[in-house]
Order: C-alpha cells, then sequence, then structure tokens
C-alpha cells in the first residue's frame, strides 16, 4: 500500500476551493483545505462573467480572463457531475453594458464583434433599444441604449465556493476552519501552524489574495500585493421573477446583479485605503443603490435590504495577476493579483495551481504571469 502525499491548500475563495476540487479527485493525495472564513473576497464579489467588452489592453490579462469564462460551464458541468448546474450559483443570462456616450456602445460592439472570432462563447452581440432593454428588465425606465452579449453570465461568490468544498469533502478532502499563522519549511516540506495545532506537508498551495505577504515575509520575501476593500448589498423584489434577468452594468463601478427569486445584488466598491478592514458603511452603500438604479422604477430603488457583504480583493501594483511556484521555496505554489476578475479567472488559476502540485503542463503560459516579478527574495 502506497502513502499518500499531503497536500495542503491554504485559503478556501475561488482560486483554493476550485484547486481543492481538483486534487481531491486524485486517489493518490489527501487534501487539507484551511480557511478561517474572514475577509474573503469571493463572498464580496459581485459576480459577471462577461469580461469580452473590456478596454484594458493588457492581452496577458484578457487571455486569462476570456479562458477563465469559457472554461466556466466545462468546470461546473464536472463539478456537477450530469445535474444541472443551480442557477444559484451560475446563470448565463447574459449582459447589459451602458455607456453615457452613445458612440462608446459603438466602439464596443466593434472590439466585441473582433473578440468574438476567437471568443464565440460571447455570443449574440448587438445595441438594444431603450424599449428592447425594457422587455428583458421590465422595471427599466430609462432612455439609454445598452450593448448586449447573450453569452454573459453571473456568479454568486459564496454560492459557488461552498459547493465546491462540498464536493471536495464529499471526494474525501478535509476542511479545516481554522486561520493558518505561519509557514515554514522543514527539510524539504512545508510546514503549517495554525491556532490550532501543526502539520508538514508534501505540498502546500498559498491561495491567501492580500494576505499572501502574512505567510511569505517572515521567509524573508518581498511581496508586491495590496489590499483593496470591495461592499456590496442584497436587495429583494417582492413577487418578482428575476432568475433569468441579465447582469446589467450602468457607466461606472456599480453593477447589478439579478439572481432567483427577487433577489438582485448592487456592488461592489474600490475602496483602496481601507487594509484589511470590513466594517459595513451602509450610508456608503445605500448612495451606491441609488446611484446604479436611477434608470429604474422606484419599486428598484426602494427595495428593502436584505444582506450586506463585504471582503477583501488581492491587487499588485501593476494590476497583474501571477501564478507559479514561490521562488526558492521547494513544493510551495502561489497566485495572487486578480483583484475584481478573482470571480471570472478563479476556476481557471486553481485549475493551473492543481496541474503544477500534479506536476502536469498549465494552459496558460507561466512566463506570462511571473510569480517572480511579484515575489522575490530578500535574503
Amino acid at each position: 500500500m502506497y502513502e499518500k502525499k499531503k497536500i495542503a491548500i491554504v485559503g478556501g475563495g475561488v482560486v483554493g476551493a476550485s484547486a481543492a476540487y481538483l486534487l481531491s479527485k486524485e486517489p493518490t493525495l489527501e487534501v487539507t483545505l484551511y480557511d478561517a472564513g474572514v475577509g474573503q473576497g469571493t463572498s464580496a464579489a459581485a459576480g459577471i462573467i462577461s469580461p469580452w467588452l473590456s478596454k484594458r489592453r493588457n492581452k496577458k490579462w484578457y487571455r486569462m480572463v476570456k479562458e477563465g469564462a469559457a472554461f466556466y460551464p466545462k468546470f461546473l458541468s464536472e463539478v456537477m457531475d450530469g445535474s444541472d448546474i443551480p442557477k444559484t450559483v451560475y446563470n448565463q443570462v447574459g449582459t447589459l453594458l451602458f455607456k453615457n456616450n452613445p458612440e462608446h456602445l459603438e466602439d464596443l460592439l466593434k472590439i466585441g464583434m473582433k473578440r468574438r472570432e476567437d471568443a464565440p462563447e460571447i455570443g449574440e452581440l448587438k445595441i438594444l433599444s431603450p424599449a428592447e432593454i425594457k422587455r428583458k428588465v421590465p422595471l427599466y425606465t430609462g432612455n439609454d441604449s445598452a450593448l448586449w452579449a447573450s453569452g454573459g453570465a453571473r456568479v454568486d461568490g459564496k454560492y459557488l465556493v461552498d459547493l465546491l468544498i462540498q464536493k471536495a469533502i464529499n471526494q474525501g478532502a478535509q476542511f479545516i476552519k481554522d486561520h493558518v499563522e505561519t509557514l515554514t519549511i522543514n527539510g524539504h516540506y512545508p510546514v503549517l501552524k495554525t491556532t490550532q495545532h501543526k502539520a508538514q506537508f508534501d505540498t502546500v498551495v498559498l491561495a491567501v489574495a492580500a494576505w499572501l505577504p502574512n505567510l511569505l515575509e517572515p521567509l524573508d520575501y518581498k511581496v508586491d500585493i495590496r489590499p483593496q476593500k470591495g461592499q456590496l448589498l442584497e436587495i429583494e423584489l417582492n413577487n418578482t421573477a428575476t432568475t433569468d434577468w441579465p447582469v446589467i452594468m450602468p457607466e461606472g463601478e456599480t453593477d447589478i446583479i439579478p439572481f432567483d427569486n427577487g433577489r438582485i445584488i448592487i456592488g461592489a466598491t474600490h475602496e483602496n485605503d481601507k487594509g484589511f478592514d470590513l466594517e459595513i458603511d451602509k450610508k456608503q452603500l445605500s448612495h451606491m443603490l441609488q446611484d446604479a438604479t436611477t434608470s429604474f422604477s422606484d419599486g428598484f430603488r426602494k427595495a428593502a435590504v436584505v444582506d450586506y457583504r463585504s471582503g477583501t480583493r488581492a491587487y499588485t501594483s501593476d494590476f497583474a495577476p501571477f501564478f507559479g511556484p514561490v521562488p526558492n521555496l521547494l513544493n510551495v505554489y502561489a497566485a495572487s493579483g486578480l483583484g475584481s476578475t478573482g470571480l471570472t479567472a478563479g476556476p481557471l488559476v486553481g485549475k493551473e495551481l492543481a496541474q503544477l502540485v500534479l506536476k502536469k503542463p498549465t494552459s496558460l503560459p507561466l512566463e506570462d504571469y511571473p510569480i517572480e516579478n511579484y515575489i522575490q527574495s530578500i535574503k
């Protein structure tokens, strides 16, 4: 009887949960996932899978989010093993993107048509009139047109990670709700110490987003990561069928993401000066709700707020993501810097980390997301 290799994943957000699910399928591995459940960016993510219409010019970033979006349906079909993908988790409802200047919609349509040549998952692209928008979102009262992309989808990060973690547990993974305080090295083996216990592993995966410096700086690394606070709120529309409403992306940073049974998420904020603060600012969120819904009926704007969420995203100084083996640290892998596109790229990056653990090739070139640019030994 062979001894299973012990794999630890630190961080139960979308990246860590995806890696845990995939690695726990391997009969030769014993997988342990650590997450204390505090501050996770996935839980405060707005949940839009529609990266194709971004005007951001970083081609390597675009490749990651484009392939991340394409990966979603296949990945979740595998997770559900023949059952339907729950619409509470993921639903391809399309996206409506608004711009204050109508000419910008025409520009984005041209960009989308070009990108659809190698990303057919974008689906139908067209500019919809206010009347056409109202047929999709009956509470719309505005006079602006919007760019429609039928391939857009929405995902609820909280439900997604809960699903992935439960599937991993069903496959034999151990889930420890505890905070990992330190990472040390014993010979060639990484050792994790939590508030409750200490354990040695064959391989460790760090998917801790903005908390990565806490684990690597004590090992004499300089880590280029900064936290960004994100807050969102959830409203509920009574007696309104919202399950198949499209995602609505007004001009600005606040989006409207409809879910089942009248449940709609509004968010999220992008706050660079709050560190790891998770306190909910209801006044700020109230203003955000009003700003986001100015083109909708009173029933929308005055709906009851039923929940608030707050979390922390991770950004590098140049806003580029990275993943790979930690330099000069055997058997330790990491990923971070996904920022507000964490939900779009997260499952794919989790898969890539799992591939590295299994010593298999990744679909994204490691040299395009160089971890050594952001994690540097200062010994």
